[in-house]
């Protein structure tokens, strides 16, 4: 048994059975071992991007680890942006980085690059492998690592030579570290704070925005007159009748500063201390109310759940949380726009539905729209680093077999990772795109006069204008294989195509064509 061979098989053997990858040189001996270990599945990415976002959608609806394959230095670079968004979103995720054989590397061949400092970056585990009798040890361990708590990005370089090589077989995979739990003190101080004078908040975050958490923080709120917020872009949000949903805290700081005013305290449960996404000119960086006191009930990876078990028994009270009513707007008609648009996604999702929302300025209504639908799982950008609503759509398919998954994606943004409709296509996947075409980088329309760059100019407005020639995504999605692609420029259009996709098994595609909301 060769290195590679032993990699796979321990990965397997740790619960890690699928490899989302975009392959080279370095890595054919990996990509040959697949076949001896079939209990892997293998998925073909066309850009590094769609693997590691897709790893990032596996790990979210999945709760443990894909593993992504990439090539050298540069495959790795390709991949950053959406490694960033998993590393935000602390999603476990084992990343399997190619390198030259080990006595290559001294001779500076053209792709030679120093990989480990790239993926430090990522602020996760890091290692380099250089000895085939361990590489099945160090994988075993980078498993270990990405599960966490809280997840990370655990990075494993993987030499050639090391792959190719005679090892000693499969490691014996590490059991997972359990969640630490909180300390007294901060639980008992998150109940005096909710106990005493003034307005409180709790804000939840990470795997404390799953329901398990969520209900028990809403019992808190409930028994204390708390209000109960969510971090901007969480991971993965449950939500949809039936269920408590906290409210997320705006994108925009002045809206953030208005939901968190005259708050006395605010309980951070698996959350940061919110500040603004980016800085402005004489405007505040840190969005706390002055005078309010910011508490830490459990901080990433701790056990929330029975943190706020043991919450809600010192408050006491029976009061249950308030739960999302069910609610669905009519099917509208007429023009296409941003809310008409949300309300026909609001009428037609369907139960256990799994939305990628990378709608953007277009899909400010979405959330408001779907709140009171049947139960369903949504997925947002963490990272901020736009291109990640396909692949992570895409990973999700594959972890979610059986379920529809609904990919909101404005336009810019779907043009960096447009390759993600090929692998739906290749491995038949039940995946509905939604091309929110407003013909704009609208947020940075938006972004040019908040940040006092003045108006614009005619230059200015070119950069952030996507005419010119006009992108056909229609065309574009047929050129990849997905053959029900559809545009829609009215409210009955929209909700005509957008049914037919929901209702067919298999990759869809509809171009919406919205004006600007900005």
């Amino acid at each position: 048994m060769n290195g590679a061979q032993a990699l796979i098989r321990t990965l397997v053997d740790a619960g890690v059975d699928t490899c989302f990858m975009n392959p080279g040189t370095s890595e054919m001996h990996f990509v040959a071992a697949l076949d001896d270990v079939p209990e892997m599945h293998s998925v073909l990415a066309l850009f590094e991007g769609v693997a590691t976002g897709a790893a990032d959608g596996y790990a979210r609806m999945a709760g443990s680890p894909a593993a992504s394959l990439l090539h050298l230095g540069p495959g790795l670079g390709n991949g950053l942006a959406n490694l960033h968004n998993a590393r935000r979103g602390r999603v476990p995720l084992v990343n399997i980085v190619g390198d030259h054989a080990t006595y290559h590397a001294q001779y500076d061949a053209p792709l030679q690059s120093d990989i480990s400092a790239i993926a430090s970056s990522l602020e996760g585990w890091v290692h380099s492998c250089t000895d085939p009798d361990a590489v099945a040890r160090d994988a075993a361990a980078a498993v270990a690592a990405a599960q966490g708590p809280p997840g990370q990005v655990a990075t494993l370089i993987l030499p050639a030579d090391v792959c190719w090589l005679d090892s000693s077989g499969p490691a014996t995979p590490i059991a997972p570290a359990t969640a630490p739990d909180a300390s007294e003190n901060a639980i008992a101080e998150a109940a005096a704070a909710l106990s005493g004078q003034g307005a409180a908040a709790l804000m939840v975050g990470g795997a404390a925005c799953m329901q398990d958490a969520v209900e028990l923080a809403g019992a808190v709120c409930a028994n204390s007159g708390a209000n109960l917020l969510a971090e901007t872009f969480p991971a993965r949000l449950q939500r949809g009748a039936g269920r408590v949903e906290p409210q997320r805290l705006g994108y925009l700081a002045e809206f953030a500063q208005a939901q968190l005013a005259g708050l006395q305290h605010l309980i951070l449960v698996e959350s940061s201390r919110p500040v603004s996404f980016f800085a402005y000119p004489d405007k505040a960086s840190d969005l706390v109310p002055e005078g309010c006191q910011v508490h830490v009930l459990t901080a990433p990876g701790e056990n929330s759940v029975a943190a706020l078990s043991q919450l809600l028994e010192r408050l006491g009270g029976d009061a249950e949380p308030v739960r999302q009513a069910a609610a669905r707007p009519e099917v509208p008609s007429g023009s296409l726009d941003a809310e008409s648009m949300a309300n026909v996604v609001g009428a037609l999702l369907p139960e256990g539905a799994i939305v990628a929302d990378e709608g953007n300025t277009t899909g400010l209504f979405v959330s408001g729209a779907t709140a009171g639908a049947p139960p369903h799982d949504w997925l947002t950008l963490p990272g901020g680093a736009i291109g990640f609503g396909m692949p992570v759509a895409t990973g999700a398919a594959v972890a979610s077999p059986g379920r529809k998954v609904l990919n909101l994606e404005s336009d810019g943004s779907a043009m960096y990772t447009f390759q993600s409709l090929w692998t739906q296509v290749r491995e038949g996947l039940d995946v509905t795109t939604v091309i929110l075409n407003n013909s704009s980088y609208a947020v940075l329309e938006m972004e040019l006069a908040r940040v006092g760059a003045s108006a614009g100019g005619e230059k200015a407005h070119e950069m952030l204008d996507l005419t010119g020639p006009d992108l056909d995504f229609v065309s574009l999605a047929r050129g990849l294989g997905v053959e029900q692609a559809s545009r829609a420029t009215t409210a009955e259009e929209f909700a005509e195509q957008l049914a037919a996709g929901l209702a067919t098994e298999g990759p869809a595609l509809i171009e919406a064509v919205v004006p600007p909301l900005l």
